[in-house]
């Protein structure tokens, strides 16, 4: 099984302000009240004392740091036992990587994020007078509520939340609440969430929440697929193997040539996700900007809201209600429904080849197959994907299907049904695992590749008629026809047909040398050439 790929950080993550730290950190002291607390959070401690070298995170740091956290909990084992949704129990190891970011962890910070750089937003605007530009060590205070934000400071909005039953609000207070021991920001409080309806946090929270989460977590693993694919195309691209249509022997392939089929598939849907726009809207309770309008006319809002939008590395929407429309999410959703579709195909075809005895698993020392049956070596990592495609297809589409559509403006359904991003995506990634341990357990079996060939002489019907056709003999299907439908067609019987037949001798002796395990048509060269069709570097991605 591959390893669970390592949390990234996007490209466009914004570097920390660290420069000059220790000197803020002097003034801050220096400025402190009496009696008041003006340490910085531990991100901006110095390594040395009087040294300007400070504790640099990569931007992703946080979500490796509230996994720690949450696992670190005494009660993690039990909530797990007791989780209603078999991502948060039994596959819980295999889908965690999500949590930081479609948690109600992940939404409460990514609000959090939205509302303080929002604030820090309006300190540049020169019409607003009241907001004026922060000092650096103020900005520095924000910048370290977003880098150390922690799964106890989401206990402590969640506890707000208790009070004023709106989760939105309660993270503006807890913002309040968290600036107001700092006199410069304190004086400017009211300024969180100014101008904004909750739409305007929400929408920007789930739009971060889809591009990190899926860049990070989703897209690394769908190329592994991809990958794996290409390598089990390329290491079997030689290897005759029977195909079959309705089910039916049919012509020769190779194994490889079938495998690249996926590759190429999967590789296509991946360079789609690229034309992908994450958007967002920030245009208040109706997408007019009116209260803004009326606090300070002065101010080119839409302007604003697009620099504050794009800032934050999403593409802007203007043409909104209170709701930025989704129609984004369902492209998005409909393109992973596309890939879980193939997968599910790729899954039931190795479930099938598995069957046939074309592939062997590999018996791992201590597991069972059957409770009963001692001998079983079930195909369960194939089973598990394509169950764990079926519920995330319906939640996906589900999905897809219901955002667009709004009663007028909105209404709590969207709320209710956005909660459930990381369902879909979960039970994706749980799939994406179980195909790869699928494909990281099994073997080829050439032997059995090549006893259903050698019985199969009946294929070799395709090209004799062929051949026929192109030298004028007459009723050349009819002929084949009668000697081999439901029929024992054997070696002997196939030279015997061939040799009868009025060719000439160059294309007698070419159809004599053909049996079943060389009837491969271009099968080898498509299966070789399958990682120069393969692009894994323009797609998976959106920027």
């Amino acid at each position: 099984m591959s390893a669970q790929p390592l949390l990234k950080a996007p490209a466009a993550a914004a570097a920390s302000l660290v420069a000059a730290a220790a000197a803020h950190r002097a003034t801050a002291a220096a400025a402190a009240p009496s009696g008041a607390s003006r340490v910085p959070p531990r991100r901006l401690r110095c390594s040395a004392s009087g040294a300007a070298a400070v504790e640099v995170r990569a931007p992703m740091d946080w979500a490796t740091r509230s996994l720690e956290e949450m696992q670190r909990a005494e009660d993690f084992d039990s909530f797990c036992l007791m989780g209603l949704s078999p991502l948060d129990g039994r596959y819980e190891r295999f889908t965690r990587d999500l949590k930081p970011f479609f948690s109600e962890f992940g939404l409460i910070r990514y609000r959090v994020i939205v509302e303080v750089k929002w604030l820090l937003k309006l300190s540049q605007i020169p019409e607003i007078n009241e907001v004026p530009p922060f000092s650096k060590e103020a900005q520095l205070f924000l910048d370290a509520i977003i880098q150390d934000f922690s799964v106890a400071d989401a206990k402590e909005v969640k506890k707000i939340e208790k009070t004023t039953n709106h989760d939105v609000k309660a993270v503006e207070y807890f913002l309040k609440q968290k600036c107001s021991s700092n006199p410069e920001i304190a004086k400017v409080l009211e300024f969180f969430h100014f101008g904004c309806t909750s739409e305007d946090i929400n929408n920007l929270s789930h739009a971060l929440a889809l591009k990190e989460g899926v860049n990070t977590v989703m897209f690394p693993v769908m190329m592994d697929i991809c990958k794996a694919m290409c390598s089990l195309a390329t290491q079997n691209s030689t290897i005759p193997m029977l195909s079959r249509t309705h089910g039916q022997p049919a012509s020769p392939t190779t194994l490889g040539k079938e495998m690249a089929n996926f590759a190429a598939r999967l590789s296509s849907i991946g360079n789609s996700f690229s034309e992908v726009k994450i958007l967002g809207k920030f245009a208040g309770a109706v997408g007019n900007y009116n209260a803004d309008v009326v606090a300070y006319p002065e101010v080119d809002w839409p302007k604003v809201a697009e620099d504050f939008v794009k800032s934050l590395g999403l593409e802007f929407n203007p043409y909104v209600t209170q709701i930025e429309p989704h129609d984004y999410i369902s492209k998005l959703f409909n393109l992973f429904v596309q890939f879980n579709n193939v997968l599910t195909d790729f899954d039931r075809d190795m479930w099938t080849y598995i069957s046939l005895g074309y592939f062997k698993q590999i018996v791992k020392a201590g597991e069972v197959g059957s409770s009963t049956m001692p001998h079983k070596v079930n195909p369960i990592d194939f089973e598990n994907s394509d169950g764990n495609l079926t519920i995330a297809n319906g939640t996906l589409s589900s999905l897809s299907m219901k955002l667009p559509i709004s009663r007028m403006q909105r209404d709590l359904t969207d709320s209710t049904v956005l909660r459930n991003l990381g369902v879909g995506l979960g039970h994706s990634l749980l799939a994406y695992k179980a195909t790869l341990r699928g494909i990281n357990k099994v073997q080829v079996n050439e032997s059995r590749l090549s006893e259903d060939l050698d019985q199969t002489w009946e294929v070799l019907a395709e090209p004799i008629q062929t051949v026929m056709r192109r030298y004028g003999i007459p009723e050349p299907y009819e002929k084949l026809k009668e000697m081999t439908r439901g029929q024992a067609v054997t070696k002997d019987s196939i030279r015997q047909f061939i040799e009868d037949l009025d060719l000439p001798e160059a294309a007698r002796s070419s159809l004599l040398k053909l049996t079943p395990h060389s009837y491969i048509g271009e099968a080898e060269f498509l299966a070789r050439n399958i990682e120069e069709v393969v692009d894994l570097k323009s797609g998976f991605k959106i920027e």
